[in-house]
């Protein structure tokens, strides 16, 4: 998260808190506001997507004491309308790292605003920060019962890492890189703007910190390569077709001892002959006879890996019709067990034998009274 961030984002506002609101307070508005806008509920809405991660965003500034308190500090510091070094040393110069130090919250405010209050170009020597590895994105097919159970699946990465030759330093065998004698291993410069001065990515070490005098030659001196390798990565049970997951820590390897980025897996499940899926229910359609649908039966419908339950038809249930078998359904990371749901299909048969036919003949005769079509008909008229 950047500086700038910090400065022109108010995270009260996104979470729809007040700035003095307890921990309690913020932790309940985000639970809110993630399951208003959570992409799971608002597939293909680009808005909601990213208002969730501005939600998120804030979230994880003010639900951290430290970063919180950062985060007040610097909005504080230039809300309150600090003033820039104008004719003269009538204002004393400060270091504005120091509101940050070295934290990931926000990188180092010294860094972005350069020599804003030393009215010129400032460097800060210190060696070469570590860097966090790339996020990483890749695919996974899963049978529908694995999705359902959860399974763990081999993956097959290409990424980014260390060059092996140089051991990610991107100097020759014998040889060690050097700290940039312009940015003094910190990776920035400053651009002087007048009264403001920003850092930006030094073009010599580009970004690095660090030079080389004889570089690698697997990696040309830039310490990076490209690897594959293969993980073991567990997906979580009830995962649905199109789900992306996010393994912490298992994308490219970072720079300098930084830590890895993360792993992204888009998952891709299969149907099944038998069982569909609607949320964390299972569905099932059930063919039944019409003398079972209309004086009622006990039958057995399958489960999802388990026995056959039994269902209870009553009697005069129409084609169509879902029953409901409770628990039977996907279990998810919560421990929330969805449901069976078993659709009715009354079998219509396309041959009788005769003493079957004679049998419908005489219900027919029984049964024969007001045609069920006249109320249809009436509207139909109208």
């Amino acid at each position: 998260m950047s500086t700038k961030d910090f400065l022109e984002k108010d995270y009260y506002k996104a979470l729809g808190v007040s700035k003095g609101a307890s921990a309690e307070e913020i932790k309940k508005s985000y639970r809110k506001l993630a399951r208003k806008y959570h992409p799971d509920a608002n597939k293909g809405d680009a808005a909601s997507e990213e208002k969730f991660k501005e939600i998120s965003e804030a979230y994880n500034v003010l639900s951290d004491a430290k970063r919180r308190a950062e985060y007040d500090e610097a909005r504080s510091l230039f809300g309150g309308g600090a003033r820039m070094p104008g004719g003269g040393n009538q204002y004393s110069t400060f270091d504005l790292g120091d509101i940050f130090g070295s934290s990931g919250a926000g990188g180092r405010l010294g860094d972005l605003l350069g020599g804003m209050f030393g009215g010129g170009r400032t460097t800060t020597t210190q060696q070469a920060r570590p860097r966090r590895g790339a996020d990483v994105e890749t695919e996974a097919s899963l049978s529908f019962s694995d999705a359902i159970d959860g399974a763990t699946v081999s993956l097959r990465l290409t990424d980014e890492g260390p060059c092996k030759a140089c051991r990610g330093t991107g100097a020759k065998a014998g040889t060690v890189p050097k700290v940039c004698p312009d940015c003094q291993g910190t990776g920035q410069s400053s651009r002087d703007l007048g009264s403001f001065a920003f850092s930006e990515p030094c073009t010599t070490c580009r970004g690095r910190g660090l030079v080389v005098d004889d570089p690698c030659q697997a990696c040309s001196g830039s310490g990076r390569a490209m690897s594959a390798r293969t993980i073991q990565a567990r997906i979580p049970a009830g995962v649905a077709d199109g789900q992306r997951i996010r393994l912490k820590g298992k994308g490219a390897p970072g720079e300098r001892g930084g830590p890895p980025g993360d792993l992204y897996v888009r998952v891709h499940v299969s149907g099944h002959p038998v069982f569909g899926r609607d949320g964390n229910n299972l569905t099932v359609t059930v063919p039944v006879t019409f003398a079972e649908a209309a004086l009622g039966a006990e039958i057995k419908v399958p489960a999802h890996r388990g026995t056959p339950v039994t269902v209870k038809i009553p009697a005069g249930t129409p084609n169509g019709r879902i029953l409901r078998v409770r628990g039977k359904g996907v279990r998810l990371a919560d421990g929330t067990v969805g449901n069976l749901l078993v659709k009715v299909e009354v079998q219509v048969p396309s041959q009788l034998t005769d003493s079957a036919k004679e049998a419908l003949e005489k219900f027919k005769e029984v049964t024969a009274g007001e045609d069920p079509r006249d109320e249809l008909l009436r509207k139909g008229r109208t």
